[in-house]
């Protein structure tokens, strides 16, 4: 039975024309320059002004495409493997799931069977939709189930009242609870990071549940799975903020005295925000994030130091992305606040404790920022370090350690009030 909590709503931000990447890079040239140039000048600043534009265009646009660069080089029926192209990411220890065949196919893999460097060939779990050894390209993804029932979890669909429309979401119930009870007090809302789906996080559901958490896994605006947002563009965090918190309103609604959040990658930023702004924040007991974004400036020149992106492309990004004049040409509604969204230099904001769970060889988001807002923040937050588990691949590398972590920082973990303070969202 699929509950529906309310009715949708509208933002009420007008929607932003989105330029063309000429007229983009026109108009940044005009400002970056401010006065007329020349010959070579201007095609060089030409040049520069358009590479700018689409990278802060990318930062803040969900992804239409998926694209499967790893090959499929043989599938063994007999052996149960197949072989793949080595890259950081297929030769890591664990289970995953792939994609292929544009993403009509969808397979479990396993251990690694070898890898002499240039091949990595994988136990193949099991093919749940296509025909694996048909396909010529797939994709590797940091999840392995792909629905609750792939857990062997009962659950509900249900749709969460946002101000962008209803957002779907996966209510799954404590272990001990009845079916067809109530739920109980403790509830949990996890939250997926950027350009992927609620499936990533189903992972982290049976230490919740084992722990007595009702778990709500949910979608946010421009996912692929809740509605869009007017201007149809990501704001890192300071937008989808709502769409959580209209989850712990559901959550409340439901029975929820006490919420726990966990956010993953760019999901610790939406979880984090909420915690800061959210009119239900007095029943937050505590956040777990997951490779988390804590400080989007160390996140961003990260990526820019390992795209070779020269230091003043790197801050006119920035700029864009963060000035209310030139934000607008990447299609925002509004600029994105960067001092907002650094919650290591806004340690002493931090209320309820935190767990975080980063590796060090993270690849997309560095721990760094983790790591300085634990040292900030030694009385609240903890910190679960690993060392070559990749990017949001951490349950996959080690699942046992993973979920320990998270039952036994719940087992200490005391209920909220369940006081609500309105900070008028709505």
């Amino acid at each position: 039975m699929t509950r529906v909590a309310g009715s949708p709503g509208g933002l009420g931000i007008p929607a932003v024309p989105v330029m063309s990447p000429r007229r983009a890079a026109a108009r940044l040239v005009a400002i970056i320059a401010g006065v007329s140039a020349g010959g070579a000048g201007v095609v060089a600043l030409a040049g520069f002004a358009g590479l700018t534009y689409a990278v802060a265009r990318f930062v803040v646009t969900p992804a239409r495409e998926r694209h499967e660069r790893i090959r499929i080089l043989r599938v063994d029926h007999d052996e149960g493997t197949v072989a793949l192209t080595s890259t950081p990411d297929t030769r890591l220890p664990g289970r995953y799931g792939f994609l292929f065949d544009e993403g009509r196919g969808y397979a479990r893999l396993g251990e690694v069977v070898s890898d002499d460097g240039a091949v990595v060939v994988r136990r193949v779990d099991a093919v749940d939709e296509g025909a694996l050894d048909e396909a010529r390209r797939g994709r590797l993804l940091g999840w392995y189930y792909r629905r609750p029932s792939d857990l062997g979890l009962p659950f509900t669909e249900v749709e969460v009242d946002t101000d962008a429309g209803p957002a779907p979401a996966w209510e799954i119930p404590a272990a001990d609870a009845d079916p067809g009870a109530p739920t109980g007090g403790r509830w949990a809302v996890i939250v997926h990071g950027r350009g992927v789906v609620r499936a990533e996080t189903l992972r982290a559901v049976p230490p919740f549940r084992e722990a007595g958490f009702t778990t709500l896994v949910v979608s946010y605006r421009n996912d692929g799975e809740a509605p869009a947002s007017s201007d149809g563009r990501y704001g890192l965090g300071l937008t989808e903020w709502a769409d959580v918190d209209a989850a712990i309103e559901y959550a409340v609604e439901h029975g929820a005295t006490s919420v726990v959040l966990m956010g993953w990658s760019m999901g610790g930023a939406l979880v984090l925000q909420t915690l800061l702004r959210s009119e239900h924040r007095g029943v937050i007991e505590g956040l777990v994030l997951e490779s988390p974004v804590v400080d989007w400036r160390t996140t961003l020149r990260y990526q820019g130091d390992a795209l070779h992106l020269p230091g003043p492309m790197q801050k006119a990004v920035l700029a864009i992305l963060g000035a209310r004049r030139l934000s607008a040409i990447t299609g925002q509604a509004a600029p994105i606040d960067f001092d907002a969204l650094d919650l290591v230099a806004g340690a002493e904001k931090i209320t309820v404790p935190v767990l975080i769970l980063h590796s060090d060889d993270d690849g997309f988001v560095p721990s760094t920022a983790s790591r300085a807002l634990a040292l900030a923040r030694p009385d609240l937050v903890t910190l679960e370090d690993f060392h070559v588990a990749r990017h949001t691949k951490l349950w996959n590398m080690e699942p046992e350690r993973f979920e320990g972590a998270i039952s036994g920082w719940l087992r200490r973990l005391r209920p909220a009030t369940g006081r609500t303070e309105r900070s008028g969202r709505r």
